[in-house]
C-alpha cells in the first residue's frame, strides 16, 4: 500500500477533528488492514527493525535488552520498554506477534500491553477464537472497556493496532477536566470507539499524569514480538485546543 493511500486511511477520524469538535468523527466498522504500512511524513519512527535506540528500560535510562529477531521485529525480554520521547495526543501504529503457548491459559497466554503515555493500556494477549472475550482479553482497554468484537488472528501471525489517543485535560490546578479517550482498530476492525478512560489502568507507570508521557510496551514474561512501531504526534492542535 502506498504512503499516500495509508495517509487517506489514517485521516479518518483524525485528531484534528477530535480536537476541533471534542468528539471523534464517525468511522467505518472496518478499514483496509494496515499491516506493513510505512510511517507518514511527520511520524516519530520508534522501531523500524534495525535498532532500539528510541527505547529505554522502564524506570531507567538504560538500553532495553529486547532481542532483535527475524522479520524486523524485537522480542520482549528483560523488562518493559518505554520510549525516551514523551507524547500527548497522537496516532499510533504498531504490529505485534503472539507466540504459540498451547500449555498456557488466560493471562499467561502471550501477555503484553501497549500503554499510551505509560498509563492507558490496550491489552495484548492470545485471545484467538474465544467465543466470549472479557475485560482482560486482547483489544480491551484493560479494566475499562471490552473490545467490541474479537478481531484476533491466530498466534504466530502478525497483527496490527492503529490507535487514536486523546490525552486527558487538566485545569490550572491539576484537576481532571476531560478524561483520556481512545479509538482502536485491530487488524483493520474497529474494536474501541472513542472510549473514555477515567484514569490510569492496571500496572501503569508511576508518573505525573498531567504531563506528556512515553509509549510503554509491557514485559509480562511472554515472548511477544513487535515491529513497525511509529507514532504521529499532534502537539500543535493540542496547544490550539487548550487556548
Amino acid at each position: 500500500m502506498s504512503r499516500n493511500r495509508f495517509a487517506v486511511i489514517a485521516a479518518i477520524g483524525t485528531l484534528a477533528t477530535i480536537l476541533a469538535s471534542a468528539a471523534l468523527a464517525q468511522t467505518p466498522e472496518r478499514i483496509e488492514d494496515t499491516l506493513g504500512a510505512p510511517p507518514p511524513e511527520g511520524a516519530a519512527v520508534l522501531f523500524e527493525g534495525a535498532n532500539t535506540d528510541a527505547w529505554c528500560k522502564q524506570g531507567t535510562d538504560d538500553p532495553i535488552e529486547w532481542k532483535l529477531v527475524e522479520e524486523g521485529a524485537m522480542e520482549v525480554f528483560g523488562g518493559s520498554a518505554t520510549t525516551r520521547e514523551h507524547f500527548e495526543d497522537c496516532q499510533l501504529h504498531l504490529e505485534f506477534w503472539e507466540p504459540l503457548m498451547p500449555n498456557a491459559t488466560g493471562q499467561a497466554r502471550g501477555n503484553s500491553g501497549v500503554y499510551l503515555q505509560g498509563s492507558y493500556e490496550v491489552q495484548v494477549l492470545d485471545s484467538y477464537d474465544l467465543a466470549e472475550i472479557g475485560m482482560g482479553d486482547c483489544g480491551s482497554i484493560y479494566g475499562v472497556s471490552i473490545a467490541r468484537v474479537n478481531a484476533c488472528q491466530p498466534p504466530e501471525q502478525w497483527q496490527t493496532y492503529d490507535i487514536t489517543f486523546r490525552a486527558p485535560r487538566f485545569d490550572p490546578n491539576g484537576n481532571l477536566a476531560e478524561q483520556a479517550r481512545m479509538t482502536v482498530y485491530q487488524n483493520g476492525i474497529l474494536i474501541q470507539d472513542n472510549v473514555e478512560i477515567p484514569g490510569p489502568t492496571t500496572a501503569a507507570m508511576d508518573r505525573d499524569v498531567t504531563q506528556p508521557g512515553p509509549l510503554m510496551l509491557q514485559d509480562h514474561g511472554c515472548p511477544v514480538r513487535y515491529r513497525n512501531v511509529w507514532l504521529v504526534p499532534v502537539t500543535l492542535n493540542a496547544k490550539l485546543a487548550a487556548e
